[in-house]
């Protein structure tokens, strides 16, 4: 028997526990006992965006059509195995669902890790599907796993974020960044900041002082001091916060500075996402990180893309303790009560959570 977590796909605030039989493994098959994991809104975006076209809650199918089981980034251990080169007690870094144990089928494992090779998770983004021994993994660093949990995922996304800036043509001298406080904008300003580009956080009054204090900002501005701010250079927005109304009044603040406008997530997920007419300057576009790494890995030359972020995530464990500090969570209600915090952001934004069963 198994605990799992599901949420009721059309309101995130419904949730309950499932106990679940656990069957004998199959031929091939490992069984996972997860470890640990990290809940930050950045799961809440996979629960906001899990139908078509990112299909996020076809990772870890629910027990009915309208539940989902929220993907998060995690550890875990192999309790049983009946697949060849997965042992017992191997542990490993990857993409779980919220959940006690995790069946998978191994497949093209080599000594680095493994991908699951099970039917329903065909055809979906590879980046999610592969699991990585701790012990051969180059971005992993013993003594930092609650950073790796909380960070490790959002980091990559910042860092293909400015990536795809500075590759561009022109890159920006500034880039303007809603959400400032979340985890991944952390990322990404720090990414841009290290490229020289200046950076304009806008973030909600709470957070003014957290946004100032991490020292990854030029400037910051409250949402509604939006008319403060005095662009100047190639500018590009990066929208975190997903609220078109917004994201219209960011492009006329810009007006002809902005070269850019990328769209990560949304924050604000209960809002409407619905396009806003007479959108003037360039048109947003939808940045889904596992289609830009792939294409940018196939620029460069064999294992570059990994080299350069790996170098630079392992970099970032030690410098993240400046802005969050992990706070662990244990048990289901702990859980449960921490995703509902996570959906209504009512999570400091100096705390990173890590839950463990």
């Amino acid at each position: 028997m198994s605990k799992q977590h599901e949420i009721t796909k059309s309101d995130l605030r419904q949730t309950n526990w499932q106990d679940v039989d656990l069957p004998p493994l199959a031929d091939g098959e490992v069984r996972l006992s997860i470890d640990a994991f990290a809940l930050t809104a950045n799961n809440v975006t996979y629960a906001a965006f899990g139908g078509a076209p990112m299909h996020y809650w076809n990772f870890f199918p629910g027990t009915s059509d309208g539940m989902g089981r929220v993907p998060v980034w995690g550890f875990a251990t192999v309790a049983e195995s009946k697949a060849e080169g997965v042992p017992v007690g191997q542990r490993m870094y990857g993409y779980f669902p919220i959940s006690e144990m995790l069946t998978v089928s191994p497949a093209k494992t080599t000594a680095r890790g493994f991908f699951d090779g099970a039917a329903h998770r065909q055809g979906l983004a590879p980046i999610y599907n592969f699991y990585s021994y701790i012990d051969t993994d180059p971005a992993y660093v013993a003594g930092t796993e609650p950073e790796q949990m909380l960070f490790r995922p959002l980091y990559l996304t910042g860092w293909m974020i400015c990536d795809s800036l500075m590759e561009g043509d022109p890159a920006p001298d500034a880039a303007v960044i809603s959400s400032a406080s979340s985890k991944t904008a952390i990322a990404a300003a720090h990414s841009l900041k290290r490229r020289g580009v200046r950076t304009i956080g806008l973030t909600s009054p709470r957070n003014v002082k957290f946004v100032q204090e991490t020292g990854l900002y030029d400037e910051v501005f409250e949402y509604d001091r939006l008319s403060d701010y005095q662009p100047s250079g190639k500018t590009s927005y990066v929208d975190f916060v997903g609220r078109p109304e917004f994201t219209k009044a960011v492009h006329e603040k810009c007006g002809d500075t902005l070269i850019r406008s990328l769209i990560i997530g949304a924050t604000d997920w209960e809002d409407d996402r619905a396009p806003v007419a007479d959108l003037s300057g360039p048109a947003p576009e939808f940045f889904f990180v596992p289609d830009y790494a792939a294409n940018r890995a196939k620029q460069l030359p064999d294992g570059e893309l990994d080299r350069r972020t790996g170098a630079d995530l392992v970099d970032f464990y030690p410098v993240s303790r400046k802005f969050v500090t992990p706070k662990q969570l244990v048990g289901t209600e702990a859980i449960t009560q921490a995703w509902l915090d996570t959906v209504d952001a009512s999570i400091p934004a100096n705390e990173g959570l890590v839950c463990k069963f």
